[in-house]
């Protein structure tokens, strides 16, 4: 690289997505603007962000999801007063259905988690409440549920695009089309980034590069356990089949969900086709499979009959990568071995909803020495070497 191009910044993040625009608004709220996000897409978001469905929920099965769901939330509420922008959130409800004692059983105690972490509202349902919450629901097998009414939805683009624009009116830089291809390392530090328009100096690196942040972290020398896994989105041509107020319905047994928005369905069934994607090269569509959407039309028509006549708006449908680390939970916090290597990655699919109180930690972290806001010890980089992992699988 010419130093004539070097460039410097106290803070450079990897990766234009929600997370990595939250952690730059949560910086320079704080007085550190001196940050560039590194983005190699031409637009923010273009990756996962983008293809999101925008649910948000605190109905999980460890505390520190519901933790940081319920810091998430209350970050949401005052989204427009704090930020200037509408985050979309629209507290629709999260209802779960179980179709056999033991997933009810399963959702009950996720519930007292749920409780002793501090979400109060969340309720069980039984048969007739189930079918109250969600009238359109095949009553067939229905053994009862769970719900809370401040889950529900956030639209992603538009939290990204708010902690975007409030980043860049207190100075925050960001520079799209520029690909990461070097970190630069000395010691347990690092010093910098290698890009193809030069070499960007930094007393922090955060890497927020989503399903592709093994890869950035591999520049480091960091071996991160963060794999790339495909998920789909079918969606139906425009209907008033279902209220567009209906809350994200998710049936226990195998995690199929639909929900409205903009009035149309979205249907999503995680299965065969939701398989390991290698991280591309670039920034690029995901590709659908036309094979799977034959199998979750069909699941769909069965659970929800009323949709046996709403036809899907095939070009709608997509594709999209999960950040997936292996309990399925973020890891946050100091590269091993690096002091000045900040990690933001592995949210598992939570990474939209997550990303207001990922962006406050993260920021904790970089300016105070460690996060308070949240017990970050469950999602420490280090607990796998050590044994800490968490084993408590999460609701879906």
């Amino acid at each position: 690289m010419r130093q004539a191009n070097a460039r410097r910044a106290e803070v450079v993040i990897v990766g234009g997505g929600v997370i990595g625009a939250s952690v730059a608004y949560h910086l320079a709220a704080r007085g550190c603007t001196d940050v560039l996000v590194l983005e190699r897409a031409a637009t923010l978001g273009a990756g996962s962000t983008g293809r999101a469905t925008g649910g948000f929920r605190a109905q999980f099965a460890t505390p520190v999801n519901v933790a940081l769901s319920l810091l998430a939330r209350e970050k949401l509420r005052r989204f427009r007063d704090e930020v200037g922008a509408d985050a979309g959130y629209q507290p629709c409800g999260y209802l779960f259905i179980a179709t056999a004692a033991r997933q009810l059983a399963a959702l009950r105690a996720a519930q007292r988690v749920q409780r002793a972490a501090g979400l109060a509202e969340a309720e069980e349902l039984d048969v007739d409440g189930v079918l109250a919450r969600n009238p359109a629901v095949r009553p067939d097998d229905v053994v009862g549920g769970v719900f809370c009414a401040t889950d529900g939805f956030l639209r992603p683009m538009q939290l990204l695009d708010g902690y975007a624009a409030a980043a860049r009116r207190r100075g925050v830089a960001f520079a799209l089309g520029e690909t990461v291809c070097g970190v630069r390392r000395e010691g347990d530090r690092v010093t910098g980034v290698e890009t193809h328009g030069g070499v960007v100096h930094a007393d922090v690196v955060v890497d927020a590069a989503g399903a592709w942040a093994a890869e950035v972290a591999r520049l480091a020398g960091v071996e991160l356990p963060v794999t790339p896994l495909r998920r789909q989105v079918a969606c139906t041509e425009p209907t008033r089949a279902l209220p567009a107020d209906m809350p994200m319905t998710i049936f226990a047994d195998d995690g199929f969900h639909l929900r409205v928005r903009d009035g149309r369905v979205l249907l999503l069934w995680p299965g065969p086709a939701e398989a390991p994607a290698p991280a591309a090269p670039a920034p690029s569509p995901v590709a659908f499979d036309d094979q799977w959407l034959p199998t979750v039309v069909e699941r769909a028509h069965r659970c929800v009959p009323c949709l046996a006549d709403v036809r899907v708006d095939r070009a709608r449908c997509v594709a999209g990568l999960y950040e997936m680390s292996p309990d399925g939970h973020a890891i946050v916090g100091r590269a091993p071995g690096l002091r000045n290597l900040v990690l933001a990655n592995g949210s598992s699919g939570h990474g939209v909803m997550h990303a207001p109180a990922l962006g406050q930690l993260v920021a904790e972290e970089i300016l105070d020495g460690h996060a308070t806001a949240v017990d970050m010890g469950p999602l420490r980089p280090e607990r796998f070497a050590e044994g800490r992992a968490s084993t408590v699988p999460d609701l879906f």
